[in-house]
C-alpha cells in the first residue's frame, strides 16, 4: 500500500529544523515526505501531495508575510481544493485570520492572554492538557488555543482552563502545544526532563493525523 506524501515546511527558526524532524519521526511508519522552503515552488509541486505540515519554531509570526510571499497563493489553493493542513503552535497560528486565513469562524490566539490561562508566561514548560479525555503534560512554548463556536470544530485535547489546544475543522489540524518534541527538547531544560513523555506523544501526532487524513 502506497503511503500518503506530507509536505513539510521548514525555514529555521521559525518552522524549525528540530520541529520538523519530530513531525517526521513522529509519522513516518505511515507516511512519506517531501520538504519544502520559502524558495519558489515548481508548478506541479502539490501534485503528489496529500498533507501540509507547517512545524513550530522560534521567532515573531510576522516572518509570515516574507517567508510564504511567494508560495502563500499556490498553498491556500492546495488546502481550498481539499488538501489537508497540519499546523504546529506557529503552523496553527498561520492558519488564523492574520496569515492563511482558512479557519471558519474561528481563530487562533495566544493562550497564555487568556483571562483564565493557566500560565502568565509564554516560555517553555510542560503543559497540563488532556487529549481525548487523558491527562498529559505537553511541551508548551507560546502555544495559541482557538476562538469561536465549539460547534464550528472537533476538540481533541483542551488546555487546564477547559479551552481548545488542539483541534480539527474539516482538513485543517492544528495543535497548540508540540507532541512532536523529541528527548534532546527536554533535556536542554533541566525542569523539564522529567516529563519526557517516552515517545507516547508522537503516538498522539500520528492518530491526530491519521484522522485528518480521513476527513
Amino acid at each position: 500500500m502506497v503511503k500518503p506524501t506530507i509536505a513539510v515546511f521548514l525555514h529555521q527558526p521559525m518552522c524549525s529544523i528540530q520541529s520538523g524532524n519530530g513531525i517526521i519521526n513522529s509519522l513516518k511508519s505511515h507516511y512519506n515526505f517531501k520538504i519544502f522552503t520559502k524558495h519558489e515552488l515548481e508548478y506541479s509541486f502539490f501534485d503528489d501531495v496529500d498533507m501540509l505540515a507547517f512545524p513550530g519554531g522560534f521567532g515573531n509570526s510576522d516572518a509570515y508575510d516574507y517567508l510564504l510571499k511567494i508560495n502563500g497563493d499556490p498553498i491556500r489553493e492546495f488546502v481550498e481544493k481539499g488538501g489537508k493542513y497540519l499546523g504546529i503552535c506557529m503552523g496553527a497560528y498561520w492558519a488564523g485570520s492574520h496569515y492563511f486565513d482558512l479557519l471558519e469562524g474561528v481563530d487562533a490566539v495566544q493562550y497564555y492572554k487568556r483571562p483564565t490561562a493557566c500560565t502568565r508566561r509564554p516560555h517553555t514548560k510542560a503543559m497540563p492538557v488532556t487529549w481525548n479525555g487523558k491527562d498529559e503534560k505537553m511541551f508548551f512554548n507560546d502555544g495559541c488555543t482557538f476562538l469561536g463556536s465549539s460547534k464550528k470544530y472537533e476538540t481533541i485535547a483542551t488546555y487546564s482552563n477547559g479551552e481548545p489546544m488542539a483541534i480539527i475543522q474539516n482538513n485543517l489540524g492544528l495543535i497548540g502545544c508540540h507532541p512532536e518534541s523529541e528527548q534532546f527538547w527536554y533535556d536542554s531544560y533541566k525542569r523539564m526532563m522529567p516529563h519526557w513523555h517516552q515517545g507516547s506523544h508522537h503516538k498522539l501526532l500520528l492518530k491526530f493525523a491519521n484522522k485528518l487524513m480521513q476527513q
